[in-house]
């Protein structure tokens, strides 16, 4: 039989299993590129494949396209090329539905309190009132600010507002939750803080979530994997597994193994601050 002819019949035989992994997937970008209207290409050739309910870690310098993956997976924009899957339930057909988006900014709007910020996404997509007050204080207990749902933002520090938009992510319960350097400006403290508090609210609520950082220690304290990105255009530069004893806490961001792993990580991501590439 002719070489062709035989890759061709292997091809075929084993493309179902792998289509029957994607029911696994919540999100798989295959082949992706994105080319601004001003000539920059931003990222690619991407390929990413992130399971349901994993927690992974975006790592790269500034201008390599972290933020463009989240962009893309929220449909805020289109590829220039390459397929973005998102996994939906029946009915998410809308552009941006079972996804919850937090900014680098709180985003919050003065005038109102903070329940009527939570709210905001349940009002813009017509749910009655009284439901949608129920569930903005579910979810704002969720994130511990039960006792806040009246005041309002300029009565908040960086640490809460922050906690108030990740509530308001959450409050349409997506399958996916998409972070945009939430916790860069805050303090060192407060920054540690809500690493534990997203960690114990990941590991409670199971959601999928796909985290934008610059910061190798916060990286690999939160993960289940650092994906690594080369500088711009960005591409994969590593995909680190980090193996731990769960529920982490402090005594893993003082262990052996996570100085171990961020060493790990820092090598990685060294060439893409030296103009150099290991691809």
């Amino acid at each position: 039989m002719p070489r062709h002819v035989q890759r061709v019949m292997t091809e075929s035989r084993t493309a179902p299993a792998v289509e029957a992994s994607l029911t696994h997937l919540a999100v798989s970008l295959r082949g992706v590129t994105k080319t601004y209207d001003n000539g920059v290409m931003a990222l690619g050739p991407f390929d990413l494949a992130v399971r349901k309910g994993e927690f992974i870690s975006l790592l790269g310098p500034s201008g390599c396209g972290k933020s463009t993956v989240l962009r893309l997976i929220a449909e805020l924009g289109a590829p220039s090329s390459g397929t973005v899957r998102v996994a939906r339930h029946e009915g998410e057909a809308q552009p941006g539905h079972g996804i919850g988006f937090v900014f680098q900014e709180p985003t919050l709007m003065p005038w109102a309190n903070v329940r009527e910020n939570v709210r905001l996404p349940l009002k813009l997509g017509g749910v009655p009132k009284a439901e949608g007050r129920a569930r903005a204080d579910a979810a704002l207990a969720s994130v511990g600010l039960a006792d806040f749902a009246d005041a309002f933002p300029r009565e908040l520090s960086g640490g809460m507002k922050m906690r108030v938009s990740l509530a308001r992510a959450l409050v349409t319960d997506p399958d996916i939750l998409l972070m945009d350097e939430p916790f860069a400006a805050l303090d060192e403290i407060t920054r540690f803080r809500l690493n534990n508090d997203l960690l114990t609210l990941w590991r409670r609520l199971r959601k999928t979530v796909i985290f934008v950082t610059h910061s190798v220690f916060e990286s690999v304290y939160l993960s289940q994997r650092v994906v690594v990105m080369t500088a711009r255009p960005g591409r994969i530069q590593a995909d680190i597994r980090i193996e731990t004893v769960e529920p982490r806490g402090e005594e893993f961001r003082t262990s052996t193994a996570y100085s171990d792993y961020c060493r790990r990580v820092s090598a990685a991501l060294a060439p893409s601050y030296s103009g150099q590439s290991t691809l």
